[in-house]
């Protein structure tokens, strides 16, 4: 069974209080502040070096800001050590770029590997979890198949099957359509919404793929020269006069990158 969420209404389950961050002169977050509710949907927009995967890195606490402050769940947590973050950790699923999975492992091996790290669950019990996420992810009985022989979706959806292994609260997929036609992309986009259904389970999505975005979010934020420029539902985004989002939406470079190719 799945455990009770918290309603809507609760305690914000991320946010990020005036959050900055820098690599030596490059500045990548500059005040970065949002909120991300229990059961909610945001995807992250912002061209390339925007700082969007910085921001996932920050909420595992793979990355510690310079300045501000990160709260899961109501309890801060960029002040806290490896070890005291690994309760957070394990409600959290994250979806890498090119899916991470152990080539050396099955694809039951994958799925069970963060519930042998993380719980003392019988064989049995961890056989009986990773068929269904597989079936889940509509991938039923692969358990015994190496990563090598599947397709690239599927390895994709291998990968989301492990992300959910230990049912997170949150899951954060990092360009979760890279290299996928638009049909398999749209199966990754249709997973997300069935979890998000199933359940109730918050996302965060960094994505270059607007038909991704606005299929999937319940809101969109981006980012750029590290601040948030805007913060709307997919159709305020997708009817932004704001003319660095209406160039990102569209696909269309500016006068000065187009110079530059001259």
């Amino acid at each position: 069974m799945l455990r009770n969420r918290h309603s809507p209404m609760s305690t914000p389950l991320i946010e990020f209080r005036d959050v900055h961050k820098r690599f030596g002169p490059l500045v990548v977050l500059d005040g970065v502040s949002f909120m991300l509710n229990q059961g909610e949907s945001l995807v992250i927009i912002g061209a390339s070096g925007s700082g969007k995967s910085v921001i996932l890195k920050h909420i595992v606490g793979l990355l510690k800001p310079d300045a501000g402050e990160i709260y899961f769940d109501g309890e801060r947590m960029d002040m806290r050590t490896e070890k005291q973050l690994m309760p957070m950790r394990r409600r959290i699923g994250f979806l890498f770029q090119m899916g991470a999975l152990f080539d050396s492992l099955t694809v039951g091996e994958n799925i069970a590997f963060p519930i042998h790290e993380h719980t003392r669950k019988t064989k049995e019990e961890t056989d009986a979890i990773v068929a269904h996420r597989l079936l889940m992810v509509g991938l039923p009985g692969v358990e015994k198949k190496l990563p090598a022989e599947l397709s690239g979706g599927q390895r994709k959806r291998v990968a989301l099957a492990r992300a959910i292994a230990l049912e997170p609260d949150l899951i954060l997929y990092d360009e979760p359509t890279t290299g996928l036609d638009p049909i398999r992309a749209d199966v990754i986009n249709e997973l997300i919404l069935k979890l998000k259904r199933n359940l109730n389970t918050a996302a965060i999505t960094v994505t270059h793929d607007m038909n991704s975005a606005f299929k999937v979010a319940d809101r969109i934020i981006m980012l750029n020269e590290g601040k948030i420029i805007v913060s709307g539902t997919p159709d305020e985004i997708r009817n932004s006069t704001h003319s660095i989002v209406r160039r990102f939406v569209l696909g269309e470079a500016d006068e000065s990158e187009l110079a530059a190719l001259q």
